[in-house]
């Protein structure tokens, strides 16, 4: 696009002369006879740069820059003065002009002006597409959808093991979208990307089967074992394998998993022969690990080899600024899905949204808004797509503290102390503990409280 400049200028001689240098520079010139009508002009077609005289009929120079200011803000404009009115171009770059120029006009001069005035602005251009782009990708990562600060840190988590082996352990409530984070981490993985994904539920398995579903087996290993059967462990080789519900293995399977973590080898159910694999394993669990040590019902040595990176995925509650984005999300989804044509959510039913504590999490916000965009009449999904006791729930949970402990009432406001303080140092621990005035194990175990690590 050709850069566009506006010379507002009563004599003659001088606008006739820059604009047959501007001209020849390639940008595209239009010309006013003074203020009233370079605002017009302006209305009517915005310009990149205005160079303007101070001493004007009818609007002055000074008026003229404060209304363009207020008009057209992303307009730069420079002021041409005489020698001896140079005071007068100070003020008004003090006011917000980009520059002065004083005449008589060098030619040479104006050039070197506008290539600085117009360098500057295509900086800002490209920073401002970047934000955008950053933007995009901290809200959308790998079909991740969320802006939380929380969300972000598992985002940056992601990016910072993207091309490592490292064994990742991802903890988090039933429906919190474990399954998209361990995608996401595959996806990042510029070695894993193109090679097999695969997910086992390991709770979903029947115990006697589950060797043979992770490991597989020889024909004649068992009775019903009619012919050689690759594992998931082997389907995986080059890429990625999700064991969710790892706290459903059993102990003689815990020892082999560890086995396999440690050498990348195992044998398969009924044979000597040891396979080797090369696989990134991600273990997921909505369970504490460590109260299952302490049950004796998992190993320890296999939790600390888990347990070598830990991503914590937030309950939704405890990132509701996402929820409207989600909801647009699963509307765009379930609106192609349903050939339905609903455009949002009622105010009023999205403030019940985002008040209810969710505890199915994203998965059950997905489920409600197909349900909503199934049953919606209108072009907007209403309280009267809920499930009838949604939002007696919300209102119990919002209005009545009755019987409420003083200090689950008093987390929220702790949690919001605690991330304005981090967020104002970048989130240096050190740094924060000392303005919000405790040691820094205090600030840990409150930010692992509050899900903030």
């Amino acid at each position: 696009m050709r850069r566009t400049i506006l010379i507002v200028e009563d004599d003659p001689l001088v606008k006739e002369s820059l604009f047959e240098i501007l001209s020849q520079e390639g940008y595209e010139v239009t010309m006013a006879q003074d203020g009233k009508e370079g605002l017009d002009l302006l209305a009517d077609r915005p310009a990149d740069v205005v160079l303007t005289d101070l001493k004007m009929p009818e609007m002055g120079g000074m008026e003229f820059l404060s209304e363009c200011q207020e008009r057209f803000p992303d307009v730069d404009v420079v002021v041409m003065t005489s020698y001896g009115s140079i005071e007068s171009a100070v003020e008004a770059m003090k006011l917000g002009a980009a520059d002065y120029l004083t005449k008589p006009i060098n030619d040479e001069e104006i050039k070197i002006l506008l290539q600085r005035i117009f360098e500057t602005r295509r900086l800002k251009e490209e920073n401002a597409g970047l934000r955008e782009q950053l933007a995009e990708k901290r809200s959308h990562f790998h079909n991740i959808i969320g802006s939380d600060p929380k969300m972000q840190r598992i985002y940056q988590l992601i990016q910072a093991i993207q091309d490592t082996d490292t064994t990742v352990l991802l903890k988090g409530e039933s429906g919190t979208g474990k399954g998209m984070v361990a995608q996401a981490i595959h996806y990042s993985d510029p070695a894993r990307k193109d090679g097999p994904y695969v997910e086992v539920s390991c709770g979903a398995i029947p115990r006697d089967l589950l060797e043979s579903e992770l490991f597989g087996h020889v024909k004649g290993a068992f009775t019903s074992a009619i012919r050689d059967r690759m594992g998931r462990f082997e389907m995986a080789n080059g890429g990625t394998i999700l064991l969710d519900e790892i706290d459903a293995l059993p102990p003689y399977l815990q020892v082999k998993l560890l086995r396999v973590l440690q050498q990348k080898v195992f044998e398969k159910v009924g044979d000597t022969k040891t396979v080797s694999v090369n696989v990134r394993i991600i273990a997921a669990t909505n369970r504490d690990l460590e109260e299952d040590i302490r049950k004796g019902n998992f190993r320890e040595d296999l939790y600390y080899r888990l347990n070598v990176i830990t991503i914590e995925v937030p309950p939704l509650r405890a990132r509701r600024e996402d929820i409207p984005q989600l909801i647009e999300h699963f509307l765009t989804y379930y609106n192609t899905k349903t050939k339905r044509q609903v455009r949002g959510v009622a105010k009023d039913a999205l403030k019940v949204l985002v008040n209810y504590d969710w505890p199915g999490n994203v998965r059950e916000l997905e489920n409600l808004i197909e349900r909503a965009c199934v049953l919606a009449e209108g072009d907007m999904i209403t309280i009267e797509n809920f499930p009838r006791d949604l939002s007696s729930r919300v209102q119990a949970t919002v209005s009545s503290p009755m019987g409420t402990r003083l200090k689950d009432v008093l987390l929220e406001p702790e949690k919001r102390v605690i991330v304005e303080a981090l967020e104002q140092t970048g989130w240096n621990r050190k740094k924060a503990a000392v303005i919000l005035r405790i040691n820094r194990t205090t600030l840990y175990n409150k930010m692992k409280k509050h899900n903030l690590l």
